[in-house]
């Protein structure tokens, strides 16, 4: 193992989260909305059955507390517990994969559908037009938690003071501590704001060619 990824946790925290949200159950119904991308996901998921309810996403299901987004069949979503700023989001997939190269095809797209919607949602909950998309491979590139993963960050017009520039994810350091009440009322309404924009995916999806 190379010395630099002795930092790296003895049991990777995502895989913890995917363990204890699943994806959806596979619906038989056929008055379920359309699974827009039957095409690219071997799972033929439909996107609102990926937002879980506030039942199921309850954030004590894990500790520390995961404030979960999306839980669909490839991609998960949830809070960072040490935001940059308010609505800081990581996205990242559902297996293990520890850099961007092990993604296989179907996941990557899926990755790549659910990145920009998400960002949608960070932009509307966050009240801001501008965010980062960062992602890290490595330890040498600064990927604390070794499972891919993206950081949507939005960046309000008055950035509060950061003290240095470290990525910690997890743990105490560099970072404010997401408090659980705001936590899990930002989830709620980034989960709401998300159904809303699913909504208008499946609309144009029932009125036009599969995505």
């Amino acid at each position: 193992m190379d010395e630099l990824d002795l930092h790296y946790p003895s049991t990777c925290p995502f895989c913890t989260i995917a363990s204890a949200y699943p994806p959806p159950s596979p619906s038989s119904s056929s008055s379920s909305p359309p699974k827009l991308w039957s095409q690219w996901n071997s799972h033929s998921e439909d996107l609102t059955s990926s937002i879980p309810s506030d039942a199921a996403s309850h954030p004590e299901k894990t500790s520390p507390s995961s404030f979960v987004v999306l839980a669909s069949a490839d991609v998960l979503a949830f809070l960072d517990i040490l935001p940059m700023t308010g609505g800081h989001l990581l996205v990242c997939t559902r297996a293990h994969r520890g850099k961007v190269e092990d993604l296989g095809a179907a996941e990557a797209r899926s990755v790549g559908f659910w990145l920009p919607v998400l960002a949608r949602v960070v932009k509307r909950v966050a009240g801001t037009t501008d965010y980062n998309i960062v992602q890290n491979n490595g330890a040498r590139a600064a990927q604390v938690v070794p499972h891919v993963h993206f950081h949507i960050i939005p960046r309000p017009e008055t950035m509060p003071e950061i003290k240095n520039k470290s990525w910690t994810m997890f743990g105490r350091g560099q970072r404010d501590e997401l408090d659980d009440e705001m936590g899990a009322k930002m989830a709620a309404e980034m989960r709401r704001v998300l159904r809303e924009e699913v909504g208008r995916i499946e609309m144009k999806g029932r009125k036009g060619p599969k995505l």
